[in-house]
């Protein structure tokens, strides 16, 4: 039985990582005004493992790992960290960040299909109600946001972000079945490195040093975000997450995704509050808390003490 303290602090990193995550897209997009995709991703991965690195050093983590372990590293690395990132800056080129923002939502139905199949987790009453909750939450903000009927046009950026989250829960449902014998920081600094590693070639096929001296200081500050934040202390702390509660119910996080991006592009780039949008965010909320139980059991415990 896991305690509650447990379940409570691994909730906090999630929502933590998803906070840095649902930001991220709009430092994105303000980025990629000056510089690829790729030499992005370049920068983002050295800042991040940088900071990892430091972080290991600082705490007197050991470097080395077991043999056994690097097979399941690279595949880990390839898929959460290279693919996802370049597949969700090229979308980036032809979406607005809003729009990249509420569709990682899907995310959370793959990863419960995938647990379900793989992690023999159970689909219970709350988990799915939770879920439908959710969703609806987060129709109303992307509704509130566009101005428009629910849907969207077909566009080469909307199929890769609906790949990138099929990606995700990939990627989140082997980091959980893997188990590796790890401090969750020292996978995630050999994850990051393996993405800069990966991106490098990229670099040097667009010549993207060219571009980076014409960065100013605020896309630098939207840069060192990128790198500290998003693929440093957000991968570390969504593993964290995954070592204490369900697949399943750490992807539930991801609906508050859109929330951040909300919050983040009114304060960043000023877009007006919209009262449904509001509404939808506390509904999304709601759907998070029931999935993780919370909810239920403090009903539970309230009927329990009438009786």
């Amino acid at each position: 039985m896991i305690p509650t303290k447990s379940k409570v602090a691994a909730s906090l990193y999630a929502t933590m990582s998803i906070s840095f995550w649902g930001i991220s897209f709009v430092s994105t997009k303000a980025v990629l005004d000056t510089l690829d995709p790729y030499t992005l991703l370049v920068l983002r991965f050295a800042i991040g493992a940088l900071f990892l690195l430091m972080l290991l050093l600082l705490k007197g983590y050991r470097l080395t790992i077991p043999l056994k372990y690097i097979p399941h590293l690279i595949i880990l690395g390839i898929l959460g960290v290279f693919i996802h990132q370049v597949i969700q800056a090229t979308a980036l080129l032809t979406i607005e960040a809003s729009s990249a923002g509420w569709m990682i939502s899907f995310s959370p139905v793959f990863t419960v299909i995938l647990s379900m199949l793989f992690l023999h987790e159970k689909m219970t009453f709350p988990k799915a109600l939770g879920m439908i909750i959710a969703i609806t939450g987060v129709l109303m903000v992307t509704t509130a946001r566009s101005g428009q009927s629910i849907g969207f046009a077909v566009n080469i950026g909307y199929i890769l972000m609906i790949l990138s989250t099929l990606n995700w829960a990939v990627y989140s449902v082997l980091l959980k079945k893997l188990r590796i014998e790890l401090p969750s920081l020292v996978i995630t600094f050999y994850m990051s490195l393996l993405g800069f590693s990966l991106t490098i070639p990229f670099l040097i096929r667009n010549r993207g040093w060219e571009s980076i001296s014409l960065l100013s200081n605020v896309e630098w500050a939207h840069l060192m975000f990128l790198g500290i934040f998003v693929s440093g202390i957000a991968y570390w702390y969504w593993a964290k997450s995954l070592e204490v509660l369900d697949a399943s119910k750490v992807s539930m996080f991801l609906y508050l995704e859109p929330v951040t991006t909300l919050i983040a592009a009114i304060i960043l780039l000023h877009e007006k509050i919209v009262f449904i949008s509001i509404l939808g965010g506390v509904i999304i909320i709601i759907g998070v808390v029931i999935v993780n139980g919370q909810v239920i059991s403090v009903l539970h415990r309230f009927l329990w003490r009438k009786r």
